[in-house]
């Protein structure tokens, strides 16, 4: 089950990841656009926003790293809670999708990493 959790945890990092180049380096290209049907100028006008949340992103990735790297349940715990709650307030607030996209691989990972404990 360590290694399942370790999967898990390596893909919701990677997908954070993800999420930064695609918000702070593409959101005013196709890709970017693409997320949320941006035209170029509306693109242009919420790249700062966009940028800052990116970022985010990736601090929470590189803190899941972190937790796997040092092998610390608690970092792991403590950045995969940050991850579902983000993913909770996402669906709230902006869209709905974050709840499958962010969240809930967030929870599969978290539920992992606690069984295997």
């Amino acid at each position: 089950m360590q290694t399942v959790a370790q999967i898990l945890i390596g893909l919701v990092a990677a997908l954070h990841t993800y999420f930064l180049v695609l918000e702070m380096f593409l959101w005013q290209r196709p890709p970017g656009r693409a997320l949320h049907g941006f035209d170029p100028d509306t693109a242009r006008l919420t790249a700062p926003l966009a940028a800052n949340q990116g970022l985010y992103n990736g601090f929470l990735a590189a803190g899941l790293v972190w937790g796997l790297v040092t092998g610390s349940l608690a970092t792991q715990v403590f950045f995969l809670v940050c991850v579902i709650v983000a993913g909770v307030f996402g669906a709230a607030t902006a869209n709905r999708r974050i709840l499958f996209v962010q969240a809930l691989p967030g929870a599969l990972a978290l539920g992992a990493a606690l069984l295997a404990a």
